[in-house]
């Protein structure tokens, strides 16, 4: 629910701060008193095509804020403001605000939050419904007829829905199913030759780098043997330094006896030959690590080349072969059990696809009865309404199967015939704005507490009619504003007085600039208002005395 319009520098309005309830709440003013720059300011707020011509004369900026009832969970606008990321304090009211600069830029806001235009937009529809002449929105986009029958009507649409996201994932599974078969029977001798090939060489993961590790070896050991044969040969030959060494050893073994000096020099003599021993042991060691077979050397070149050839034939890194057969090894299979898959896919799509036309068909017949109902609601609204000659139908027809959707196979759409013989054509086709405004305020009675926004705006809705048209105008506009807030510019006394708020609208002037004020009335202030509506310019005491009765109603 609105609860708060604070306007700044909008054509003629300075500043403005204003208040509203729930129930009906009138607006009323003279000819040109400025009812429209209320609405245009609204609409602003509410996410409207930014205009640089609301901007006040002489000012750089405009501003609108509006404040709303926190929406409850569930609610279109709270499921909006959560989707966007948009905080919401509990308890909180939610506050829109929307700048309008000279040079025609705006900024958008929520919560202080920045938002885009389309958002605001968007979050204005769930919240407001503005009527006018001529007006596009609400009832008259018949994108939104279907949900609004479904909402009067109770219509279980969320069976259909599960039903229909059922019948998609079979028929996507089926899809994919379809093009894997195609795929792979258009590759079947190849993929049937690359698997062989592939099972009868083997690649492992991290074969490549095993044979080039032992490649890089062997290649080491045939550069490194000669040598490492030479430094041996100088070391353990008959006339190696270590034969040599322990020769002098045993000598000096002898002598040390005879001669206490030496036994230093023989002790160091023997650690010599020990040292020299173990040198000969690493040797040996390094000549075995090095030591290669020309036939082996010959065979891990071999398959290290064609390893990575068949690597580069297929365009993927050697490591990857073995995953890649059995990818292919897969895609061939799939070949082979294919028909015996999609028969099974096929039933399941064929299975979910009646239970989705089912669901469907009786979403339909329920939609059926409820625009039946609907269309005699509207019926019993129109003739009060002198709208009498006029008929009113809820059109429910089929969708090309292309079309069907979770929301079921449907069309709906809202159509009226304005005369005897006159064909039906679509509600936003009505010519007449008064007709429309007052179509709108019949099915809005209809469809009360069923759906929409919470608050509803309608402007002028009384055009052109008094009396007992314009006293059920009141009344139906009453009966709506007891699930609904309602807010009403009227010319109509009647309806004026079944307001449970009023506010005047009046421009004044000193002079040298003109300002447009809105003033809330209380019940004195409010029978005055009500008696200039009923005689004009001078107020006469018979215009007070019926006003006071409408009052009374």
């Amino acid at each position: 629910m609105l609860t708060a319009l604070s306007i700044r520098n909008v054509v003629l309005i300075e500043a403005l701060d204003l208040e509203f309830g729930p129930g009906l709440g009138v607006l009323t003013g003279e000819t040109g008193a400025g009812k429209s720059i209320l609405l245009d300011s609204l609409g602003l707020a509410l996410g409207a095509r930014a205009d640089s011509g609301l901007v006040r004369n002489g000012e750089s900026q405009a501003s609108v804020t509006a404040t709303f009832d926190p929406p409850a969970p569930g609610h279109r606008a709270f499921t909006l403001l959560t989707g966007n990321m948009i905080d919401l304090e509990p308890g909180e009211p939610l506050i829109i605000r929307r700048t309008l600069k000279v040079d025609g830029g705006s900024r958008a806001f929520i919560n202080d939050q920045p938002c885009s235009a389309a958002l605001l937009r968007e979050l204005g529809g769930a919240l407001v419904e503005i009527h006018g002449q001529h007006d596009d929105r609400g009832l008259l986009n018949p994108r939104g007829h279907r949900t609004l029958l479904d909402a009067y009507g109770r219509c279980d649409v969320a069976q259909v829905a599960a039903a229909y996201a059922a019948w998609r994932t079979a028929a996507d599974a089926l899809g994919d199913a379809r093009e894997t078969v195609r795929d792979a029977a258009r590759d079947r001798d190849y993929l049937t030759h690359a698997v062989e090939e592939l099972t009868q060489f083997a690649p492992q993961p991290g074969e490549e780098a095993a044979l080039a590790g032992e490649r890089a070896t062997m290649q080491k050991g045939a550069r490194l043997t000669d040598d490492l044969a030479v430094v041996t040969g100088c070391l353990t030959g008959s006339d190696g330094g270590l034969a040599q060494l322990r020769q002098a050893a045993r000598r000096l073994d002898r002598i040390a006896a005879e001669y206490e000096p030496l036994a230093d020099v023989l002790a160091a003599l023997d650690r010599a030959v020990i040292e020299a021993g173990e040198a000969e042991d690493r040797l040996n060691e390094a000549a075995d690590a090095l030591s290669f077979d020309p036939a082996r050397l010959d065979a891990i070149e071999t398959r290290l080349f064609d390893l990575r050839g068949l690597a580069r034939k297929h365009q993927v890194q050697p490591d990857e072969l073995a995953a890649l057969r059995e990818e292919m090894a897969a895609r061939l299979s799939a070949i082979e059990g294919g028909e015996e898959h999609l028969a099974a896919l096929e039933a399941a799509v064929a299975v979910r696809a009646d239970a989705y036309r089912q669901a469907a068909q009786a979403l339909s017949a329920e939609r059926q009865a409820a625009a039946r109902r609907l269309d005699g609601a509207v019926a019993a609204e129109l003739a009060p309404l002198k709208l009498d000659a006029a008929r009113f139908r809820t059109v429910v027809a089929p969708l090309d199967e292309g079309q069907w959707s979770a929301q079921g196979m449907d069309r709906v759409e809202f159509e009226i015939s304005t005369n005897p013989g006159a064909p039906f054509a679509p509600l936003v086709k009505i010519a007449s704005g008064g007709e429309l405004s007052r179509f709108i305020l019949a099915l809005k009675v209809a469809l009360a507490e069923r759906g929409g926004a919470d608050t509803l705006i309608f402007d002028e809705i009384d055009r052109g009619v008094g009396g007992a048209v314009a006293s059920a105008i009141g009344d139906r506009l009453a009966r709506l504003a007891q699930s609904s807030q309602i807010l009403v510019v009227t010319h109509s006394p009647q309806v004026a007085a079944r307001g449970t708020g009023h506010m005047l609208i009046a421009k004044s002037s000193d002079g040298t600039v003109t300002r447009t004020g809105v003033h809330a009335l209380d019940e004195g202030e409010r029978r005055e208002e009500i008696a200039r509506m009923l005689s004009g310019a001078e107020i006469t005491a018979e215009a007070r005395a019926q006003a006071e009765r409408l009052l009374e109603v």
